[in-house]
């Protein structure tokens, strides 16, 4: 309450000072405020800050697209009337103490033609430069080394790294002292976002901005800093999804951020803290925001009598968590119930870096038959996990569940693993082996099908299993019907493979063929039968007969299917092995008795990374 009063006092005396008179200098804390005269012909001035930034490129972000826009740029109004900037934003290279004055009077419109743009109705938007910008330090200008981008919430006139983890918290629609942001207010405390700490002697704000704009730096791609080191500052280099997944990044890497100038400056002496020794968390996002695999939802047990059993009377029976890293590796797959993991999803994940949406279709289902994984999912709390490690080539799996044969289920989450995998590369960077300690999977790339991998599986030399794809591609699209090319499920191509290692052998496990979509340039995979005698032990079902997954993706103009990323499955179907059909088959019928299904949900990378804030 006593801040407010002050702000409000502060306001009164200004107005009362500059009655009738136009005013262009900053509030105390940077912000435009009810009280001020103001008429759009004044010039728009403010500061650009890390220390005090010059020769920064500032500009006032008419269009909202977070780039510099130059004339002639058109604008539609609210009302619906269309204006033209002919000389584009306001923009203005920032000078001595960081200050900057932009010429709106191109906001000012004809009388009849449309009211006038209100400068404080846009954001501030500032680029710091590699090799011109300079920051104005106590031992004299330093340039820049490398870009990164400032901006600031419409009408407020200091563009700082803290106003942009203001303005990124408002695109985002939280507030500070929110349930989502406690954590970051208590860390903050009495800082002020919106001021110039240089002027107002705050070490703690300074140490924090000075922080925030390395991480800023060392989030800007390669690519953009390259080409305004070559150039003023007016060319585009990122788009407005690309600067809001920075922003996303900021605000998600803020309190360790924080924590870490704050243990750079023990005795609370801000002023001593070298920001550039810092250890500051450094995964640059992936902008080009894919969409990843979120959750799997598993329905694989009768809500009565046996299985396999129609669509309709599977109960769910697991959900499987994915979390990412801000550059789209994964970190960790968590189920509440039980999961089967793979080795051979962990090989096609490891040989894409961990970054999922370089493997096309992500993550291929796995489910547990086992009964229990219901009473398990019933219960609360997560009951499994699998945690990768890329940089040490590992991968640990954790349970608290009775589902895994063999292995002892540990009390909580975060304990010693039950299994760990470890993986060594070849050298084109694919894994070359991976192994639990016990059974190792020898990946076989000679042909690969819409991401179909061979591999032998054994245990030391005794071979437990091995699938080889074999012969050539079977293509039959040219000799489709008009009609068939039309339908949503097709097999356009075919390729055959081998399923061997298991004793008995069971005779319809021969002739195989994986059923292929290719048609429009999709890499998909239909269907593929394997035998699993674990999985089928586990519900208490004969092992001779084998499974088959069938793989169902949204058709093209659906809401669920993403034109970048056409691969993506939105529902797998586990039925018995059957027999093969014909490439040209058109197999939108779907099989009605099953064994499981598995639901697929995505979201983009910015909406996952802005998620636990709202």
């Amino acid at each position: 309450m006593t801040r407010l009063l002050a702000f409000s006092l502060t306001a009164l005396m200004l107005a009362a000072a500059g009655c009738n008179k136009e005013s262009t200098e900053l509030p105390v804390d940077g912000r435009d405020f009810d009280g001020v005269g103001y008429s759009t012909t004044a010039v728009y001035s403010g500061r650009v800050i890390d220390g005090y930034l010059r020769e920064a490129r500032v500009w006032l972000d008419v269009d909202g697209n977070g780039q510099y826009t130059p004339g002639p740029l058109t604008l539609a109004l609210d009302s619906g009337i269309n204006i033209v900037l002919e000389e584009g934003e306001p923009t203005a290279m920032s000078g001595a103490g960081g200050q900057f004055r932009l010429d709106i009077s191109g906001l000012a419109r004809d009388a009849g033609e449309a009211p006038d743009l209100d400068p404080r109705s846009f954001a501030l938007f500032a680029v710091a430069l590699p090799g011109r910008t300079l920051e104005e330090t106590a031992s004299g200008d330093r340039p820049v080394e490398r870009a990164f981008l400032l901006s600031a919430p419409p009408g407020v006139r200091n563009v700082t790294p803290l106003t942009t983890l203001a303005r990124h918290l408002g695109l985002m629609g939280v507030a500070l002292g929110d349930d989502s942001t406690r954590e970051l207010a208590a860390l903050l405390g009495s800082i002020n976002l919106y001021g110039d700490y240089v002027v107002a002697g705050d070490h703690r704000a300074h140490a924090y901005a000075r922080a925030f704009a390395r991480y800023l730096a060392g989030q800007f791609p390669d690519s953009a800093n390259a080409v305004l080191a070559a150039g003023d500052g007016t060319e585009t280099v990122l788009g407005a999804s690309e600067i809001f997944l920075l922003g996303a990044s900021l605000v998600r890497g803020a309190p360790d951020i924080l924590r870490a100038v704050d243990e750079a400056a023990p005795s609370g002496r801000y002023d001593n803290v070298d920001v550039a020794e810092v250890v500051l968390p450094g995964v640059a996002p992936d902008l080009t925001n894919p969409v990843l695999l979120r959750r799997q939802r598993v329905s694989a047990v009768p809500d009565s009598g046996d299985l396999p059993t129609g669509s309709s009377h599977l109960a769910i029976s697991a959900e499987l968590v994915f979390d990412y890293q801000a550059d789209g590796r994964l970190i960790s797959i968590t189920a509440d119930g039980c999961m089967m993991p793979s080795m051979i999803e962990i090989v096609r994940l490891a040989n894409a870096d961990g970054r999922m949406a370089a493997t096309g279709t992500q993550w291929r289902p796995t489910l547990s038959l086992a009964p229990a994984s219901r009473t398990f999912f019933d219960q609360e709390g997560a009951d499994e996990r699998l945690v990768f490690d890329w940089s040490a080539r590992r991968a640990t799996f954790e349970t608290t569940t009775s589902c895994q044969p063999g292995l002892a289920a540990g009390s909580e989450l975060g304990g010693q693993p039950a299994v760990t995998w470890q993986w060594t590369l070849d050298g084109e960077g694919r894994v070359a082996s991976i192994t639990d300690g016990t059974r190792t999977l020898i990946p076989d790339y000679g042909r690969i099908s819409a991401g179909f991998l061979g591999y032998r599986l054994q245990a030391g030399e005794v071979l437990e299993e091995e699938v080889a794809v074999v012969g050539e591609l079977q293509d039959c699209e040219a000799t489709l019907a008009a009609e068939v090319m039309a339908a949503g499920r097709v097999i356009s191509a075919q390729q055959s493979y081998t399923f061997a290692g298991h004793d008995p052998q069971p005779a319809q496990f021969t002739a195989l063929q994986l059923d292929l979509d290719l048609r429009n340039g999709f890499d998909r995979l239909l269907g593929y039968s394997f035998l699993d005698p674990a999985l089928a032990a586990s519900a208490g079902l004969p092992d001779s007969n084998g499974f088959r997954w069938h793989f169902v993706y949204p058709l093209p103009g659906s809401l669920q299917y993403v034109a970048a990323q056409p691969d993506l499955i939105g529902e797998a179907l586990l039925a018995g092995h059957s027999a093969d059909l014909s490439c040209g088959t058109d197999v939108s019928s779907l099989p009605s008795s099953l064994f499981g299904r598995v639901q697929f949900e995505y979201q983009t990378l910015s909406d996952y990374l802005i998620e636990p804030l709202q």
